[in-house]
């Protein structure tokens, strides 16, 4: 149902292409279409300690977001089309050149930022039984590459990606990309490597990237996936997962998550890596106490996607991913969920990550540790229901190359649904 003249208003514009269609082929299309805008206030700052970046002692920028999410229906019929829309604005409201580089806004070449930015992407979707083809600006986010939202508006990438469930408890992905979107950036560019401390070398922009993977449900409890990728002339890259939740008693289980990928040149990179990862966690009654560890092994470290990308790996927080050639590294970490204590909408967490045996310029060992802290609220009722706040805290500190942080991050988000 259209609730809204705004609504009605998107509605037109979004759904427009189908008006000579027959009314009963039009019925799903609109009816199951879903529009929602959502309202993003992010506030980020990082001091760089003693160890300036870029010049600068510290970033420190605040911005509104506003996320427009259209997700058509699909018209009737063996074959079913629709349509989505992905609308992102990001407005300054405070930042300068010398404290420009949080990320939530684009930086010009004298650090210049922006009063605005924006996006507009479309995606065409065809639907055959429970097999689903999307084409246009696309967020996947799977073991391969996962687009991230961690900053004022998402990265996007564009291609193409089929996603199918015709068997019970198998899920079969697929996808193309030849474009990326950053988080802070209004332009698609080409696909490059993540090389950062990494010791990657001969890495070059790629005109794709390629994944085919799946998740078989093997019992309600036990799960297995494994996907490979192949980022043209940087890394090709098989990954496995086995994901186990033993429940215990009520409101008490103990899940085991274990993940393993082998990366490996194709042709322009020095890439060899061995990922192995590990995460265990115990809940009970609101608690979850969290034990993680991760090794890298072979002549560098870890290969992924660059810019806007979450690696799919354990100890990848707040502002490390841990994966330099040969790095250890544990996390212990902590969640409460206040719901058990009948404050719902209030959530907790906190972690601890340590890294060492990796080479830092300038040291014969290196080490790392970060401390990240996270506190947030849904209001659950009157005139702020389902208004959310939330503090992200993080400190980092290395030995080696690159800067020391204290990180703050204030997001305060609300979506208006329109249909």
């Amino acid at each position: 149902m259209l609730k809204t003249p705004i609504a009605r208003g998107v509605a037109l514009a979004t759904l427009g292409a189908t008006l000579a269609m027959p009314s009963m082929v039009q019925a799903a299309f609109i009816e199951d279409t879903k529009a929602g805008l959502e309202l993003r206030n992010f506030y980020m700052n990082r001091d760089f300690r003693h160890t300036p970046s870029g010049g600068k002692n510290k970033a420190d920028e605040w911005a509104q977001g506003f996320l427009l999410r259209i997700e058509s229906g699909y018209t009737e019929g063996t074959v079913g089309f629709g349509v989505d829309a992905l609308g992102l604005l990001g407005v300054k409201l405070d930042s300068s050149p010398d404290r420009s580089g949080t990320g939530i806004l684009p930086v010009g070449d004298s650090g210049e930022v922006p009063d605005d930015y924006s996006q507009l992407g479309l995606t065409a979707k065809a639907k055959i039984s429970k097999s689903i083809l999307k084409v246009g600006t696309l967020q996947p986010k799977n073991m391969a590459v996962a687009t991230s939202d961690s900053r004022l508006l998402p990265a996007t990438m564009r291609g193409a990606q089929l996603v199918s469930n015709e068997i019970d408890g198998l899920t079969l992905d697929a996808g193309y990309f030849d474009r990326f979107n950053d988080r802070n950036s209004t332009n698609d560019q080409d696909i490059t490597i993540n090389n950062a401390g990494k010791g990657i070398t001969g890495a070059r922009e790629a005109d794709e990237f390629i994944y085919l993977g799946g998740t078989y449900k093997i019992t309600n409890d036990l799960s297995a996936s494994y996907y490979y990728s192949n980022l043209e002339d940087n890394y090709k890259q098989h990954a496995v997962n086995l994901i186990h939740v033993l429940p215990i008693s009520e409101g008490q289980s103990l899940k085991t998550d274990l993940r393993y990928q082998r990366s490996t040149d194709d042709g322009n990179t020095n890439v060899d890596n061995k990922a192995l990862g590990a995460m265990v966690t115990y809940s009970l009654s609101g608690h979850s106490f969290g034990i993680g560890y991760q090794k890298m092994s072979g002549d560098t470290g870890f290969a992924y996607v660059g810019g806007g990308i979450d690696p799919y790996l354990v100890n990848y927080v707040q502002i490390g991913d841990f994966a330099n050639p040969d790095e250890k590294s544990w996390q212990a970490r902590y969640d409460f969920n206040f719901a058990s204590i009948g404050i719902p909408g209030l959530t907790f967490m906190t972690r601890y990550i340590t890294g060492d045996n990796f080479e830092r310029a300038g040291v014969s060992e290196g080490k790392e540790w970060e401390r990240d802290t996270d506190i947030g609220y849904t209001f659950q009722e009157g005139a702020l229901k389902n208004l959310n706040v939330k503090w992200r805290n993080a400190t980092f500190r290395s030995n080696g190359a690159g800067a020391d942080y204290n990180e703050n991050r204030l997001i305060v988000s609300y979506t208006i649904p329109l249909m």
